[in-house]
């Protein structure tokens, strides 16, 4: 799960890169910071990288291959030319109104028994959203609070955890202030919102009338909603943000970003976050000010008091300030003050509290945190399913060991994100009995343990990802001669701060995301490529040649040579005559001579480019691949090697 929200991140910040939109980013961030006005960001948004940036970001994700109220998918938009794409997007912005949205109730995560609606809009506003929120976000994360976590660039719920678990065991604070929302997503006063945009500096009443339509936005079946900000659609996060970041600055106000007559000493703490130690201690010493501190992820959010009085005056700050200020209501049910020391308090899937370690007399109080009840029941539930698709996986050996991968895959999910509770290990031994018993309940016949395969010496291949991880548990079991991870077998580890220089926008921020990136790409090259899509090719064929160029590191697919801009060719593994498509899968870079041999025919042709070439034997063998996959046949006989 971690892994996977950091490779989408990473992709997003090199999609901006090559899509050579990162500099109109960093403008807008920058003069953000500056407390600059925007009033042509329509402008922006209409721009062709702009589009071609949102096609490629949406393209990957799941709900891309979704149909909204027109029955389209991404693979309606795939097949339409480069510049139709770029114009029609152009078009339907000059005088926007959205196409009804699809709504459906899928389960909550947290109580499968309940569901929770969302609103699909149609894969053509989607990308509309996208170009909005491209522009938008880098205004608005230049105004956000540092301590908010939710659905924003380089943050994570690992962040906000590690930020908790800080306050508890350094920062000494053991009262917690839960605050439930209720109905968040539903009660979002639009008038508001807008206003709110308007004082954060986006005074461009076009793009304002847009953002209107889209909260507006007929729900197929109900209506013309209100109010809310409909669940599902892609810009929704960003403006729950602008939201709630009032709110975040007003308690940061209370306390931490108090307004002081004289400049104290400041240092610098190890994650690169302002240390005022100096100014506080003269605030807890002069002042009757509530000390108090905020962890946001989304709508929701802890506040941590140093007393049960100080908690309690906050709760109902809080609650007249969400009523009077945003017209939001709490649950009272789910709204309550907690003392660590005594009761658990519960936060992005974890049971956390506050354990003496210490004695009676000197007591040294540090986080214990366990997966909580309802998450421990919902990974219980998967792993009886996932099991059961191992048993039951369809026809054939391909199915039985999608069935394992996606087993795996799924343990390795809850190992990344669930590790963060210190007691890690005793919540998964219980879960690990069960599901122990379950696999040899159902795969009794075709079960091995490590002991089994090591005593008949059935060497069976254990994937690099899983040998890694687990090679060295005696919890591993094999099905078929796959392995199957232990769902026992994982160690707790400290979540990891937010280091505050990482930074999408800014040239310095973006240098600390790239260390973890490995190699680089000529820049230079992709915008070319981007700006020069080809003419009647679809906007598929021109994307994928972007996104190849990159994954192949600029290089030939067989002879492995950097390429110039000018000998970029694109070919097609099963030419489109015979079928082929212009799938990423089906589409490699190769050198404009290596093209012209892979389809060559004539004798003479095929000598010609086979003594320029002088390819080795490896690479011969990949031109034989492709030319077979061409339906041409073989040209060794026409090699001089």
């Amino acid at each position: 799960m971690a892994t996977k929200d950091k490779a989408k991140k990473k992709s997003k910040l090199r999609h901006a890169e090559y899509y050579d939109f990162q500099g109109i980013q960093d403008k807008l961030y920058a003069d953000s910071q500056k407390g600059r006005v925007f009033k042509h960001l329509v402008e922006v948004i209409t721009l062709p990288e702009n589009i071609r940036l949102a096609y490629r970001n949406i393209k990957a994700n799941h709900g891309s291959k979704t149909a909204g109220t027109d029955g389209r998918t991404i693979k309606d938009l795939e097949n339409l030319p480069d510049e139709k794409l770029v114009a029609l997007v152009q078009k339907k912005l000059g005088w926007y109104k959205p196409q009804s949205v699809l709504r459906v109730e899928i389960p909550k995560g947290s109580d499968p028994t309940k569901k929770r609606p969302l609103g699909i809009p149609t894969i053509l506003d989607r990308l509309i959203q996208q170009c909005v929120l491209q522009v938008l976000e880098p205004i608005c994360e230049a105004k956000f609070h540092d301590h908010s976590y939710g659905f924003r660039p380089n943050r994570s719920q690992e962040h906000a955890v590690a930020l908790v678990y800080k306050n508890i065991q350094l920062s000494h604070y053991y009262y917690v202030v839960d605050i439930d929302i209720k109905g968040f997503f539903d009660n979002v006063n639009h008038g508001k919102l807008l206003r709110q945009m308007w004082a954060m500096g986006i005074r461009d009443k076009k793009l304002l009338s847009i953002i209107s339509a889209m909260l507006k936005a007929e729900v197929a079946g109900i209506g013309f909603p209100e109010k809310g900000t409909p669940q599902g659609g892609i810009i929704s996060p960003l403006l729950s943000n602008i939201v709630l970041n009032e709110l975040d600055w007003w308690i940061a106000s209370q306390w931490e970003d108090f307004p002081t007559r004289k400049k104290y000493a400041t240092g610098t703490n190890y994650n690169g976050t302002e240390n005022k130690g100096n100014k506080y201690k003269m605030l807890r010493d002069y002042t009757r000010l509530k000390e108090v501190t905020c962890v946001r992820y989304a709508d929701d959010f802890k506040l941590f008091a140093k007393s049960y009085q100080q908690a309690q005056k906050l709760f109902y700050a809080v609650e007249g300030w969400l009523k009077g200020r945003l017209g939001l209501s709490i649950s009272p049910e789910k709204s309550k003050i907690v003392n660590l020391k005594e009761t658990y308090s519960e936060f992005l899937g974890l049971r956390i509290k506050a354990t003496n370690h210490g004695s009676e007399h000197s007591p040294k109080y540090v986080v214990e945190s366990h997966i909580r009840e309802k998450s421990l029941g919902k990974i219980k539930s998967d792993m009886k399913r996932l099991i059961h698709d191992i048993e039951f996986p369809g026809h054939g050996k391909r199915a039985e060991h999608a069935a394992v991968a996606r087993f795996n895959s799924y343990v390795i999910g809850v190992h990344n994100y669930y590790s963060m509770a210190t007691f890690i290990c005793h919540d998964f031994h219980t879960l690990a009995f069960s599901v122990h018993k379950s696999l040899n309940a159902r795969l009794k016949k075709r079960l091995k343990t490590v002991k089994q395969v090591r005593k008949r010496k059935l060497g069976y291949v254990i994937p690099d990802y899983i040998k890694e991880r687990y090679g060295d548990s005696e919890q591993l079991k094999f099905v078929r001669g796959y392995a199957l991870a232990p769902i026992g077998y994982v160690k707790h580890r400290n979540p990891m701060m937010k280091r505050c220089i990482t930074n999408s926008y800014t040239p310095e921020g973006r240098e600390a995301v790239h260390k973890m990136l490995g190699k680089s790409i000529d820049t230079g090259i992709m915008h070319y490529l981007m700006r020069n899509p080809i003419p009647y090719r679809t906007a598929a064929y021109n994307d994928n040649r972007i996104s190849l160029y990159c994954a192949q590191y600029g290089k030939c697919a067989v002879t492995g040579r950097k390429l110039e801009r000018n000998e970029i060719h694109c070919h097609h593994k099963l030419p489109k005559y015979l079928g082929g498509t212009d799938e990423y899968k089906n589409l490699a870079i190769v050198s404009e001579d290596v093209h012209r041999l892979i389809h060559a025919t004539n004798p003479e042709t095929i000598r010609k480019y086979l003594e320029k070439l002088n390819l080795d034997t490896k690479q011969l063998k990949k031109l034989e691949k492709f030319r077979s996959l061409a339906k041409v046949e073989s040209c060794l006989k026409y090699n001089a090697i």
